[in-house]
């Protein structure tokens, strides 16, 4: 029996982490610890390591090509979920997965159309649909976090009223609160999308990182999701951000759609992308179970941290993802005004920014998410547990010192 792997969050001390180039260490000062942008603080998985040295040893930098990453996406899902209703003759490569967003998008609505989300939700979501011409329609989730149906169907008929088709991107698991959908839940949506003829796209990017207590459902295996889409990459669950690639998937009834998307989508990806995340699907899945158990044991330290020194702040712990979505509103601070009175701030960023600028730590500002966001920020903690202590220290000392 093989030894379990070491907590891939507890590799790398924070002077190694602060050598890093990416946005997340860069954006901000060096005195800052960043919990926003979601990066984890680990290292490659040994088998992306090497696939990717190979790959560099042998020169090859070139165009992708072939389906060695939808058949080792498929194998995962079989594995993984149980699942084995990924068709490769049904997938495409797509650059990242919101590129692959715009450009499903792009096959079953036209500009002028509506998109529906479930806010608080994702704000690229937003900013991508709004850029390629389409408009967002808003189906809050309920006050537990979940689809509220009701609201859903309600925006459906919203989105319908202008005219022009309707699509739904949907977030399986959601981001920011970290909600894993039922499979009850996803066939109640793909019935009433049906009904109203919404062609669902589904963002699981978050798919691999689903924590002890839930179990992740794919979409487009529940009935009624034949004529959906999903999309999926290796990205956020072994952080491959920089290393761009996504494999869009089609239901039984949307392959025609989806071989109507432009030959030179498939260009836009990254060779050695590709490599890494068939890299990832196809044998790191032992790390990636590490990763797990440590982000599980992040998730309750968290809470312990939060009741010590944040009695206030309301937060309930994620079912998936690494992100922590944090009701500050007790708080009192979104006035426009910083705790001194001495400048004017953002209504909708004044958390955010009192936690950036008396504790330096920087979290994601709640209202970039939509409507129900203001008041809360979200925080990621996919990092060892000495950052994510001093940082929720750190925290609570910034509100303890408020005048």
């Amino acid at each position: 029996m093989m030894d379990a792997l070491p907590n891939p969050l507890e590799t790398l001390s924070l002077d190694q982490l602060r050598r890093r180039t990416s946005i997340k260490w860069r954006a901000h000062p060096g005195d800052v610890l960043p919990l926003w942008v979601a990066e984890m603080d680990v290292s490659l998985a040994p088998a992306v390591a090497q696939a990717v040295h190979e790959a560099i040893d042998r020169g090859d930098t070139g165009y992708p090509a072939g389906t060695d990453y939808a058949e080792a996406l498929s194998a995962f899902a079989a594995r993984r979920w149980q699942w084995d209703g990924i068709v490769v003759e049904r997938t495409a490569l797509v650059p990242d997965v919101m590129m692959g967003a715009v450009q499903l998008l792009r096959l079953v609505t036209d500009p002028g159309d509506a998109v529906v989300v479930n806010a608080p939700v994702y704000a690229p979501f937003y900013a991508f649909v709004a850029h390629d011409a389409r408009r967002v329609v808003e189906a809050p989730l309920g006050d537990d976090s979940r689809i509220d149906l009701d609201v859903l169907e309600a925006a459906f008929w919203r989105a319908r009223a202008h005219g022009g088709k309707v699509a739904y991107l949907l977030s399986n698991p959601h981001n920011p609160t970290g909600t894993v959908h039922t499979r009850q839940e996803l066939a109640a949506v793909a019935e009433l999308a049906r009904r109203h003829g919404v062609r669902v796209i589904a963002d699981e990017i978050h798919a691999p990182l689903v924590l002890s207590g839930a179990r992740f459902t794919p979409y487009l295996s529940v009935p009624g999701a034949e004529d959906g889409f999903a999309l999926m990459s290796a990205s956020k669950g072994w952080n491959l951000a920089g290393l761009k690639a996504a494999v869009a998937l089609a239901g039984p009834e949307a392959g025609a759609d989806l071989h109507r998307m432009p030959e030179e989508v498939s260009h836009g990806p990254s060779h050695l992308g590709v490599i890494a995340h068939t890299a990832a699907f196809t044998a790191g899945q032992a790390w990636l179970d590490a990763l797990l158990e440590g982000l599980d044991a992040n998730r309750t330290l968290l809470s312990r941290l939060l009741a010590q020194y944040l009695p206030a702040v309301r937060y309930t712990p994620p079912q998936g993802t690494y992100l922590a979505w944090l009701d500050c509103r007790p708080l009192g601070l979104e006035n426009g005004q910083d705790p001194e009175g001495l400048a004017v701030v953002s209504d909708m960023a004044a958390t955010a920014q009192m936690f950036l600028d008396r504790s330096r730590v920087a979290v994601s500002s709640g209202h970039v998410f939509g409507a129900g966001g203001a008041g809360h920020v979200r925080l990621n903690f996919a990092t060892s547990q000495t950052i994510l202590t001093q940082a929720i220290t750190r925290m609570g000392q910034a509100v303890r010192d408020l005048p």
